[in-house]
């Protein structure tokens, strides 16, 4: 640790939970870096709207290239490290399974074995997610079977069981947050909670128009990504490094999701939206939930946010309101 405080290196920071954790690691007094493949190329939209952009300090690194991760390791000689990256969408894995599997699985790779090989005494953060977990009918923990179901999921699951391996024959102080589905505005225009409230929202502008969707009858433990970042730097800050679930412990519907978006500009839904079964995903979880129970007795942290809100934040950034988190808008 410098004189000045901690410093903390974030792998994926231009992202949704890299852009917030900066943010929040940023207002504890650490000194932050963060990594890009090209960062003389990359907008860095997210930090920007956080109004966080010139305090963090920028490294070209990619995570599937072992000498550049070892050579930003070395330059930043970091005390906590959050591996954020790698191609995050679900759907798109299906299209893309090979990209994602090597973005996640020899990025987490070539950071495990660059902190063996330095002998660095760092801690890590790997996100991995609930989709490991596959199908469940009830609340899964860390410790819940994996059954992944998309290309994605099995890059996630490969890559936790990588982590635990590593700690656990080379005493790297490294854990895997399994975080469940968590939003914000600053989710890419891809996902399809952003998708849902921007079409709402621009439907009630225009007065007119059609949103095409998927499966509705899914249901996810959904949560407020501003409150999950605590949770990973909660993570780090623990003596003996744990792997833990990250989760509310309540499942909605995504049709519930799209009601609440279009009530929010007072639009019935179902005049507006439109099913179609070519958008539905070739093999789908019906229904996730996490265990929150074991990150409040740990961690001392629990999810606040209830969807209601979440989607009001959401539909206010669209309209270029102040969200919770946004304090650098």
């Amino acid at each position: 640790m410098s004189a000045t405080g901690p410093c903390a290196l974030i792998f994926g920071v231009s992202g949704q939970d890299g852009a917030l954790l900066a943010s929040l690691l940023l207002q504890r007094g650490y000194t932050v870096h963060g990594t890009s493949r090209d960062a003389q190329l990359s907008s860095f939209l997210n930090l920007r709207r956080l109004g966080i952009a010139d305090s963090v300090t920028i490294h070209s690194a990619s995570p599937t290239d072992f000498r550049s991760v070892l050579q930003v390791l070395v330059t930043v000689e970091p005390d906590e490290i959050y591996f954020l990256s790698g191609q995050s969408s679900v759907g798109l894995s299906f299209e893309q399974p090979l990209e994602t599997l090597e973005s996640i699985i020899t990025g987490t790779m070539n950071l495990l074995e660059a902190l063996r090989f330095l002998g660095s005494g760092a801690r890590l953060y790997n996100a991995a997610s609930s989709e490991s977990f596959g199908e469940s009918s009830g609340l899964t923990t860390a410790s819940s079977p994996f059954r992944p179901r998309s290309p994605y999921a099995m890059a996630k699951a490969s890559a936790f069981w990588a982590v635990a391996n590593y700690r656990e024959a080379y005493g790297l102080h490294a854990c895997s947050g399994i975080l469940f589905n968590h939003e914000s505005p600053l989710r890419p225009a891809r996902f399809v909670t952003r998708k849902i409230v921007s079409a709402a929202c621009r439907i009630a502008s225009e007065g007119t128009g059609v949103l095409t969707l998927g499966n509705l009858e899914v249901e996810r433990d959904w949560g407020w990504a501003p409150e999950y970042v605590v949770a990973m730097a909660a993570m780090l800050q623990s003596d003996d490094p744990i792997d833990v679930v990250i989760a509310t412990g309540r499942s909605r519907p995504l049709r519930d999701f799209v009601r609440l978006a279009f009530e929010a500009v007072d639009l019935d839904w179902r005049e507006h939206v439109r099913i179609d079964e070519s958008l539905f995903r070739p093999s789908d979880l019906a229904r996730s939930a996490g265990d929150p129970r074991d990150a409040q007795r740990l961690l001392g942290w629990r999810a606040e946010a209830e969807l209601e809100q979440i989607v009001a934040w959401m539909v206010d950034a669209e309209f270029e309101r102040p969200w919770p988190g946004c304090e650098g808008d």
